[in-house]
C-alpha cells in the first residue's frame, strides 16, 4: 500500500497589486456616492423627458400656433420631397436643420425645469438647514446658576446702595 502523504505543498497565489489599490478604489465613498447618482440620475432622466415631452412641449406647440420645425431641412444631394421622412426613405442627403432646432428647444426647456426643480429643493435644505442651526437651550443647570447669579448681584447692589 502507498502511503497517503500528509502534507500536500500548493504554491501560494499572490493576486496583483493593482488588484488591491483597485478594491479600495472601488469601495471609496465618493465612487459608491457618483455610482448612486447616476442611477438616480438616470431615473430623473426619464422623468424630466416626460415632463418636457409630455407637459411643456404641448403647451409651447400652443403657444406658437404648432409650429413643428421637424419638416425644416435642406436636401443637398437627392430628390427634395416635402417631408423629412420621405426624403430620408428617398436616399437623399439633407441638412436637418428643424430636428436641430428642436433639440435646442428642447435643452432649454429642459434646463429650464431643472433649474426650477433645484431651486426648490435648495429652498428645502435651506429651511432645513437653518432649523438645525437654531442653537439648543442652555441646560437647566445653566439656567439655574445664571438665576442665582442674578439674585447675588441684586444682593450686592443693594448691600452697597445707602438706604435713606
Amino acid at each position: 500500500m502507498a502511503q497517503k502523504p500528509t502534507h500536500l505543498h500548493v504554491p501560494e497565489i499572490h493576486a496583483p497589486s493593482w488588484l488591491g489599490d483597485f478594491r479600495a478604489f472601488l469601495m471609496r465613498g465618493n465612487v459608491v456616492d457618483l455610482a448612486v447618482g447616476v442611477i438616480i440620475g438616470a431615473a430623473f432622466t426619464a422623468i424630466v423627458n416626460s415632463l418636457v415631452k409630455d407637459i411643456f412641449t404641448p403647451f409651447l406647440g400652443l403657444l406658437i400656433g404648432g409650429i413643428d420645425f421637424t419638416n425644416l431641412f435642406i436636401t443637398l444631394r437627392g430628390p427634395h420631397m416635402p417631408t423629412l421622412a420621405d426624403a430620408q426613405k428617398a436616399g437623399a442627403v439633407t441638412l436637418n436643420i428643424g430636428v436641430f432646432l428642436n433639440a435646442v428647444i428642447q435643452f432649454i426647456i429642459i434646463g429650464f425645469v431643472i433649474f426650477w426643480v433645484v431651486r426648490i429643493i435648495s429652498r428645502f435644505a435651506a429651511k432645513k438647514d437653518a432649523a438645525s442651526a437654531a442653537p439648543p437651550p442652555p441646560p437647566r443647570s445653566e439656567v439655574l446658576l445664571q438665576d442665582i447669579l442674578d439674585v447675588l448681584k441684586e444682593q450686592e447692589k443693594t448691600k452697597t446702595t445707602p438706604s435713606a
